[in-house]
This record gives structure tokens, sequence and C-alpha cells, in this order.
């Protein structure tokens, strides 16, 4: 086999048409093996040939797309340093594009033998390991564009691939639970309907299913277990997994752009799959262990840990900062993502112990002319001291508003003193943003996610059921501000089904109508349940997957979520760019919003500070909106009021004097099942509204 120099740069496998690049980076290693592997397993090794700048490097020619291989690293084996090369081992390339297999957990995997943590092991890895690809960059986008949709403007719909599709009658089974099952015109069109203008993914790098959970017979369903940073996870492609899965990927991306919607990655680089020090040596561990990882300092047998999985990523090296750059790169400019959220993103920002806004990390992604232009969504928090960092982020970032869950939730169950929080939520979080000069849309405003009860089990279950974990439903959140409504799961009492149907109609108006970005968790419009399961990330089931059976029974649930989400698209006052001041713009007479009592006055001290305040209206001026369009006009728009009472008994309210508007109509009713005919009232009106609802009323002309 001839094997030439080649070249240092780029990282990775990279086919030029007549043969394949290999260059992989180590500073501890002495010598390099490229293992290449054919149809039937042999495996061919020859060594790189070439060091510069710390990465071995060679050209093979006639190494063509599809081609298996992986690295074995020769280097010192000391565990107490830091440093775990062991050439028995078959490596993943970091820089993988696509991946081939799932490992089997085989001892072979691990550098030590079982039961024995002291001693090396050094059978063979290669039958048991996964294997990189070489893939063919070349695709035919077809003129794709992306959608570029403001933020303002965005909704966000929480997918997983394959939990909303595994069981969609009008799908083809043989392409059910991948990438072209989301992308089938039934998804499309379902997506349509609801109007949602980006889809984000629950993890869809290669991932890797734990070994504790296969012994029970389950699986890392969510897929935060990540291996691979450049390849779609090979187990969601219909058409195969030497590379076939990369064209899947990138023709789902085609088609939700061509239909209008962005596409976000949920990405996890705060760790890897390769656990704590008695994990498998899979890839980095192997390669560099160092560099990649996270050590106890002054312990450097043992990982760091700010993310409860085992290890955390360095950070604070050189090399892993310039992995997950070229990733996030990599993912935009040749698979056409629109942005990302990243998992507990705290732990990114430690380049010491603390989370610190100012770390490299931000530095790099703030710089950066590819990343820093699309959209970055943290979840701003870890395991580790300090980590809930809500509000905490450079103003570039957008944050999951976990104050914003936990406040809804409080406020629609009737918890008391929650008034005032309520306000600072759906108005934006200004006490979060605003002092750093940030607007609104960094607040990414959800009430469910994958995380967590569904829509349907929050207002179903008081208690957690998770034994189907196999873990005496121990795992998962104990605390999950939800209510039962008087009976524990399924019920047959048409009282407490209404009133639970009332209150996913309030919990998704006040989502929808908020200022900030909305995120829908997928399946919540179609009544999808996990019997009351807050953790499903090991049901690679029917538990977890969307039944779209029981979605049809919904279908007034996703209709009404559909007309939400029209309405906030068709009005600005929904989607402000700006926060809201408590005050009149200059000329206006009427403040650009005004929080009113049950007697249509303006709230009192007292009200604010009222434990048991739960009745309100809420004014939204429609033109006391400070934004201005792409050609320089004043935005302006209807008003609207909204009345809502989260109390358990009737309340009587009344509107605001014509100082507010002449006139309005109803135009969100969650008391009612269905939209009945066109109600108009007056000033100074009384209404009645029912137990545990909200009224949206819209003004007949600008006020």
């Amino acid at each position: 086999m001839q094997i030439w120099p080649g070249s240092s740069y780029p990282l990775g496998a990279s086919f030029d048409g007549g043969g394949t690049n290999f260059a992989l980076f180590s500073e501890v290693a002495e010598r390099i093996e490229l293992c290449l592997f054919d149809a039937d397993g042999t495996e061919h090794r020859v060594d790189l040939p070439e060091r510069n700048g710390l990465v071995w490097h060679g050209y093979v020619p006639r190494i063509w797309p599809g081609q298996r291989y992986g690295y074995r690293v020769h280097g010192p084996y000391e565990p107490a340093a830091g440093i775990r090369c062991n050439p028995a081992k078959l490596l993943l390339d970091p820089y993988a594009k696509a991946i081939d297999g799932r490992i089997d957990w085989d001892e072979s995997l691990f550098s030590y033998r079982f039961g024995d943590p002291d001693s090396v092991n050094d059978d063979d890895s290669a039958p048991h390991a996964l294997h990189s690809v070489v893939i063919n960059p070349f695709f035919d986008w077809a003129g794709d564009q992306p959608p570029n949709v403001p933020y303002n403007e965005t909704v966000i719909y929480e997918a997983h691939v394959k939990g909303m599709t595994a069981r969609h009658p009008d799908i083809p089974e043989d392409v059910r639970g991948t990438y072209a099952g989301l992308a089938h015109p039934a998804m499309i069109q379902h997506f349509r309907r609801l109007g949602v203008t980006a889809v984000e993914l629950m993890p869809v790098h290669q991932f890797v299913h734990d070994s504790t959970l296969e012994e029970k017979g389950l699986a890392n369903y969510w897929g935060y277990n990540t291996i691979g940073f450049f390849a779609p996870h090979n187990g969601y492609s219909c058409f195969g997994t030497r590379g076939e899965q990369v064209y899947e990927f990138k023709s789902m991306v085609r088609a939700l752009h061509k239909a209008g919607m962005e596409v976000i990655l949920d990405v996890v680089y705060n760790h890897t799959a390769e656990g704590n020090h008695m994990g498998p040596t899979l890839s980095f561990r192997g390669i560099d262990n160092q560099a990649y990882y996270r050590l106890v300092d002054g312990d450097e047998a043992y990982y760091y840990d700010t993310t409860g999985t085992g290890n955390s990523l360095n950070v604070r090296h050189h090399e892993s900062l310039r992995l997950i750059m070229d990733s996030l790169r990599y993912w935009v400019t040749e698979m056409h993502v629109d942005g990302f959220r990243f998992d507990l993103a705290s732990s990114l920002a430690r380049e010491f112990h603390e989370v610190d806004r100012l770390s490299a990390f931000f530095d790099l992604v703030n710089q950066d002319p590819v990343v820093s232009q699309v959209k970055l969504i943290a979840e701003p928090w870890d395991v580790g001291d300090g980590g809930y960092q809500v509000g905490g982020f450079p103003p570039l970032w957008t944050e999951w508003n976990g104050r914003y869950r936990d406040t809804v939730r409080d406020f629609w169950r009737g918890e008391p003193s929650s008034l005032g929080e309520f306000a600072a939520r759906f108005t934006g979080s200004s006490d979060l943003y605003e002092t750093d000069n940030r607007r609104p849309i960094a607040s990414i405003n959800f009430v469910t996610a994958h995380d967590g009860f569904t829509l349907a089990d929050l207002v179903s279950y008081n208690e957690k059921h998770n034994e189907a974990n196999g873990e005496d439903n121990n795992d998962g959140e104990s605390h999950n501000r939800s209510w039962n409504h008087g009976v524990e799961g399924e019920t047959d009492d048409e009282h407490v089904l209404a009133l639970r149907a009332r209150q996913e109609r309030n919990i998704l108006t006040t989502l929808l109508l908020s200022q900030g970005v909305p995120m829908i968790a997928h399946g919540d419009e179609l009544g999808r349940t996990q019997q009351g399961n807050n953790n499903v990330y090991c049901q690679d089931n029917e538990l977890s997957w969307v039944d779209w059976d029981r979605a049809a029974e919904y279908d007034r649930l996703t209709s009404f979520t559909a007309r939400l989400v029209t309405l906030r698209a068709e009005h600005p006052v929904f989607r402000r760019q700006r926060f809201f001041q408590g005050r009149p713009l200059r000329g206006q007479g009427v403040d650009d919003i005004a929080w009113l009592g049950p007697d249509a006055q303006p709230m009192s001290d007292e009200d604010w500070d009222g434990t048991h305040t739960r009745t309100l209206t809420i004014y939204l001026n429609g033109r006391g909106i400070p934004d201005r369009d792409d050609l320089g006009v004043r935005v302006e728009d209807d008003s609207f009021l909204l009345l809502i009472n989260a109390h358990d008994e009737q309340q009587a309210a009344m509107l605001p004097d014509e100082s507010y508007g002449a006139g309005w109509q109803v135009v969100v009713d969650t008391a009612a099942l269905d939209d009945g005919p066109a109600i108009s009232l007056k000033p100074n009106d009384s209404v009645e509204l029912p137990p545990h609802s909200l009224l949206v009323l819209q003004s007949g002309s600008h006020q």
C-alpha cells in the first residue's frame, strides 16, 4: 500500500477524487497506525509518515468514499499521569464525518481487565469497535438557501428524529424513525400546519448506548452521549451507515428549508461517551487524554466532571476548542444547519472552575464569521458549583429560560405569590437580560421540553412514575410543579378531563403570546403522554414515541395551537424587539403595557403583593411598539387585552374604559372547546371568567 506525506490540514479524512488525506492530532503519540478495513473485516495497517505541528498525517491514493478506517496510537500508558495510549484499541477519528457500526461493550474495548482496574488489557478491540468512514463531500444542494428567520419571528419545535415518526401511519415503515422520515411530506405538512419556523432536533451527533442501559434492555434514547461530533447518528439512517447517512441528513435539511423551516441542532460538546476512568477507550481517551478531557488537578488518573456523566471536555486546551469550533463550522457550512442549542452550556465556560462569560470559548464563538451568525441557544446550567447561569450568558446568546418554565407552571397551578414573577416572565424577563443590553429574544420560553413531563402529563400527574426505567423511581426530577387536578393519571371523570384540557390551552396561550422566543415540545399539541414518566431518556419505545392514533383525538388542541402561532405571527405586539417601558411613547396617551385589576383599574402595590392575586387583565398597546420595519417605518398593531383567571372559582372582570379601546372582539377563549360566533364587547362591560381560564380580546382599531 502506498502512502504519501499528505497534509496536516484539514484534520480528519479528506477525499479529493483520487484518494484520501488522513490527519490526526496527538501530542503524546510516538507512532500512529492508520487502519483500513475491507468489507469482510480484514484490517490493513500503515504508519502515518509525517508529523507537523502535533498533527500526524498521510495521503493514501485510491481510497474511496465508503472506506472504513480507524487509528492505533502508540505511546505511554500512564493513567496516574493522565496518559492512556494503548495501540490494542482501535480508535475513532474525532473528525470522522460518518461512523459505521455499534459497540457491543466487549471487554476488549477497555484498557483494563474487568475486576482489576490496575491491569492492562491488550486485547484487540477492532472486531467490537465503531469504525470511521470516508465520505464524498460533494452534494447537490439545488440552490438551498437558509430561511434566516429573525429571532422575534421564530417559533421553535423541539423534536426527536425517531420519536416523531416511528409510529406515523402515513410514513412508509422502512423510513420511520429516520432523517428521511422527518423530511416526509406528512411531517412537513404537520410542521407547516402548526406554523413553526424552526425544528430543533435532539442530539443527532453519533452517540453510544450505555452498557448499563443495554443490560436492562433499554437504550440511550435521547442521545446525550456523543462520540462523533461531525457524524450524523447512523441509527437514524434508512439508507445505510457507510456514508449514506450524511446524504440523508443533508436531504432532510434541504426539504425543511424548502418548506421555510430552519434546522437547529441540540449539541453535546460538554462531555463524550467514554465516561470516567473506568470507561471504554473508543477515541479521545486513547489519542490524547490530557488534551481532550479535564482531569483532576493533582490526581490525573481521574476526570473533572461538571456534567454528571463521568467526564468533561477540556475547554482549556486549544485542541478541544479547535474541535468544537471546527465541528460547529462544519455543520453550518457543509450540513447547512441554522443554529445550535448547547447542552449544559455552562460547562463550556469553565476555563478554570467558575463559569466565566469571558472564557476563550465565548471569545472564539463571538469572533467567528460563520458560527456567530447562526442561532446560538444555551442551556445555561450544568451540575457543577455555580452552574445555574440563567441570564448570565453574553449578548450574542439566547438562553433556555428555566425561570420562565417554573413560573408559568406555578402560576397556573395556583401557587401563592407568583404574580410578580409571572409578569416579569410574560414580558420577556427584562430583569434577567435588559441590563446587558439584551432584548426579549434572549429568552427562549418553554414550559415543557424533552426532559420532564409532557404537557398532557403536567396537568395529569402530581408525582413522577419512572418505574419503567429500572431505577426504583429514583431518577428524574421530583419537584415538577405539576397538578393532576384531583386524579393521578388516566381518568374518565369528565370534569377533571375538561379542566386539564383548559389548563393545556392556558399554558399554550401564555407560551405563544409571551415576549421572547417560544419553544413547543414535540407532541404537546398532539396530547402526547409518557404515562407520568418524566425521564424517558432510556425509553426507545412506544412510551416515548408520538402516538399518532391518539393524536387524532387531540385535533382540537392541534388546531388551537396552530391558531395561536398564527395570531403571534400576524401581530408584532406579541413579538416586540424591545422591552416594555411601562410608560407611553412620545405622543401616546396610554402606556405601552398596563396591568389592571378585576375592576379595570391599574393594579396597586397591594394587588401585586397579595399572596392570592390570580385575576388580572394585561393591556398590550399596539401603538406602543418602538420597533421599526425594514424601511424604517414604526411598527403599529391592534391592541389586545388578556383577561386571566387562575383561581379555582369563577371571577368577574370589567373591561377598561374607552381610553384603552373603543371596542373589543374575542379571539381566544381557553374555556371554549371550539371557535364560536364572534363576540364583541364594549368598554366597561363586565365579563365572567370561568375558573382557570384566559380570554384574549383584540381591539377593532389602533388605539
